[in-house]
C-alpha cells in the first residue's frame, strides 16, 4: 500500500513543514544499524538529549512497563530492555519534542500518552508482547499529524478542540472538506519520514478508513493486530476520559475487530476493566 495523495493535496502539502528527526535519533539509528551495535554509544546519544532521556525514563517506569525494580538511568534502561525494545520508545517520545509546543495541545498529548500505555497493556493481554513496544510507539505517534495541522492551518483550532472533546473519528472527514488534507495523511507522511515500520505507517493512514479493513488485504497481519490494539486502546481511553467506551468510532469496528481477535464481549469487558484500572492508577 502506498499513501495516496491527490494533486490538490500535494499543492497544500508543499507548504506544510514535516519536522525532521532530532540528532539523537539519527545517532541512535546509525549505531543500531551496525553489525555489533555499541550499547554505551546508544545510551550516550539518548542521555545527551535531556528531553528525550527524561521522557524515556518516565515511560519505562510507567504502568505499561512497570518492573519490580525502578530503572534509574538510560544505560540501565538500554541494558534492561535491549536495543530493539528501547529504539521504538525513543522514537515515540522524540516526536513530541520535535513538534511545536502549544498550550492547546496539553490535553491532546495527555490523551496520546494514555493511548500509548493502553496499547502496550492490550498487546500483552492479547498475547502479543512482541508488538508491545511498537504498539506504544503507535499509540503516541498515531495522531502526530494533529500538531502539524495546527501549525500549518491557524483555523484548525476549532477542529482541534472538537477532536479533544468529542474524539477524532468524525474530524478526519471535516479536515478534508476544509483543508483538503487530514491529520492521518500528514501523520502517515511524518511516520514515513521518521522511518517507522511500514505496518505502522499504514495503520496511521487507514485509521479512520476502516470499512472491510480486516478482510480487504490492505494491511498485513502485523498491521491488523496493531490496528486492533490501537482501536481497543482508544476505546478504553475514551472510557476513562469521557466515560464512554462505546463511541461511534468503536461501534463501527467492534464486530470485525472482535472476530479477528477471536474475542467475545465478556473477554472484552474483562480486558477493558483491567486496562482502565491501570490507567487510572497512573493518572
Amino acid at each position: 500500500m502506498a499513501i495516496s495523495v491527490t494533486a490538490e493535496e500535494k499543492q497544500i502539502l508543499a507548504g506544510v513543514t514535516i519536522p525532521p528527526r532530532p540528532q539523537a535519533l539519527l545517532d541512535i539509528s546509525k549505531e543500531a544499524k551496525q553489525e555489533y551495535p555499541d550499547v554505551s554509544k546508544i545510551a550516550k546519544a539518548i542521555s545527551e538529549d535531556v528531553g528525550i532521556s527524561a521522557a524515556v525514563l518516565q515511560v519505562v517506569n510507567s504502568v505499561a512497563f512497570r518492573r519490580n525494580n525502578q530503572i534509574s538511568s538510560i544505560h540501565q534502561a538500554v541494558m534492561t530492555l535491549g536495543i530493539k525494545r528501547i529504539f521504538p520508545l525513543v522514537k515515540a517520545v522524540a516526536i513530541k519534542g520535535a513538534l511545536p509546543e502549544n498550550p492547546m495541545l496539553n490535553e491532546f498529548w495527555q490523551s496520546s500518552s494514555m493511548v500509548a500505555s493502553a496499547c502496550t497493556l492490550y498487546a500483552n493481554l492479547l498475547g502479543k508482547a512482541n508488538l508491545s513496544d511498537n504498539a506504544y510507539m503507535l499509540g503516541l505517534f498515531h495522531n502526530a499529524g494533529v500538531p502539524v495541522m495546527l501549525q500549518a492551518f491557524p483555523a484548525y483550532q476549532a477542529l482541534l478542540m472538537r477532536g479533544i472533546t468529542e474524539g477524532w473519528g468524525e474530524v478526519a472527514s471535516l479536515e478534508v472538506q476544509e483543508f483538503k488534507t487530514s491529520h492521518t495523511t500528514l501523520g502517515a507522511l511524518l511516520a514515513q519520514q521518521w522511518e517507522l515500520p511500514k505496518p505502522m505507517v499504514e495503520v496511521i493512514y487507514y485509521l479512520h478508513d476502516i470499512d472491510g479493513i480486516f478482510t480487504s488485504g490492505e494491511l498485513s497481519e502485523v498491521g491488523l493486530y496493531l490496528l486492533a490494539i490501537l482501536k481497543l486502546a482508544r476505546s478504553s481511553v475514551d472510557g476513562v476520559i469521557r466515560g464512554e467506551c462505546n463511541t461511534d468510532e468503536w461501534l463501527k469496528i467492534q464486530d470485525p475487530l472482535l472476530a479477528f481477535l477471536n474475542l467475545d464481549e465478556v473477554q472484552l469487558d474483562e480486558f477493558r476493566e483491567e486496562v482502565a484500572e491501570k490507567l487510572r492508577s497512573e493518572g
